[in-house]
């Protein structure tokens, strides 16, 4: 996944969100719509959220140092944690709280139509936020589903756009369904729990990225580079068993160790020649892969 892929599906995603954030708060504040305030809070901290990532992308890309030689790509990782605890709190536990208090007032919805009509503009705009990020991801998707994508990606900011993106549809869809239960009854109980469900919705949302960033943040294989790597290994002739091989993502690279055991009677000059050979096959094979460590040994 490019640096440029990745920075177009944020500034896309950010363009979007920004003119539905304000389209929401103006609507908000003429209907007295609780749903429309809780999506326009949403909207603003995606906006925000956009520019977090952002910033983590442009700092994983500064060169390594003595002090960290493998490079600064985790730090993308942190800046989408921060992401995910905004969502939580800002987007999801103040809209929960934001529903709440409304339940107790029973404010009047005024002009509702106005905000259907606010919620369906916004719909588009997502949509084509959500189109624009699944089109940048589909190489690395390849044939898997959008939730094992999820599961296995490395790209902690294109996870985060598409998790907001989904969010915010989903969002949208309950705003518009509680909106229109309160201009057909005319109670507004109704909007003031399409509130606490959105708040809801982009708590587990936040929950759900939360986790993968953390895992990537404590180290998280890249499945698909280490199957490859061990299989590739073990057709070498000069390789008596693959002991163990690790593949760690770290940002948009990975780091490939391996510990395996060579032939009995190969001089150290003949080793050093076979591993140079391999570890610049498995380099050219994946194009992600930076680093590769290579031990000798008959136990792992």
């Amino acid at each position: 996944m490019s640096h440029d892929n990745s920075t177009k599906a944020i500034a896309y995603a950010f363009a979007a969100n920004l003119g539905i954030a304000i389209s929401k708060t103006g609507a908000a504040m003429w209907t007295g719509s609780g749903s429309l305030l809780a999506e326009a809070i949403h909207s603003f901290a995606d906006c925000g959220n956009q520019v977090l990532l952002f910033i983590g992308m442009r700092r994983a890309v500064k060169s390594a140092t003595d002090k960290h030689p493998m490079g600064f790509g985790r730090e993308s990782y942190i800046w989408s944690m921060m992401v995910a605890i905004t969502l939580f709190s800002v987007g999801g536990l103040f809209s929960v709280y934001e529903g709440f208090l409304r339940l107790g007032e029973h404010h009047a919805v005024e002009n509702a139509a106005v905000a259907l009509v606010i919620l369906l503009i916004a719909v588009v705009l997502e949509f084509f936020s959500l189109k624009g990020a699944l089109n940048v991801l589909a190489d690395e998707k390849g044939q898997r589903s959008l939730w094992q994508w999820f599961k296995e990606t490395h790209s902690s900011e294109l996870m985060v756009v598409v998790g907001e993106d989904l969010a915010a549809l989903l969002g949208l869809v309950i705003a518009a369904l509680m909106l229109g239960l309160t201009m057909v009854t005319g109670n507004s109980v109704y909007d003031a729990v399409g509130s606490i469900l959105i708040g809801v919705l982009l708590v587990i949302v936040a929950v759900l990225i939360g986790r993968e960033v953390h895992a990537l943040l404590l180290g998280e294989t890249d499945v698909q580079v280490r199957a490859s790597v061990r299989a590739y290994l073990q057709q070498q002739t000069e390789v008596v068993q693959v002991l163990n091989v690790w593949a760690i993502n770290h940002g948009r690279q990975v780091m490939v160790a391996v510990k395996a055991e060579l032939l009995p009677n190969l001089s150290v000059a003949d080793a050093v020649v076979v591993i140079n050979k391999m570890e610049q096959q498995i380099k050219s094979t994946h194009n992600r892969v930076n680093w590769v460590f290579f031990e000798i040994d008959n136990s792992d």
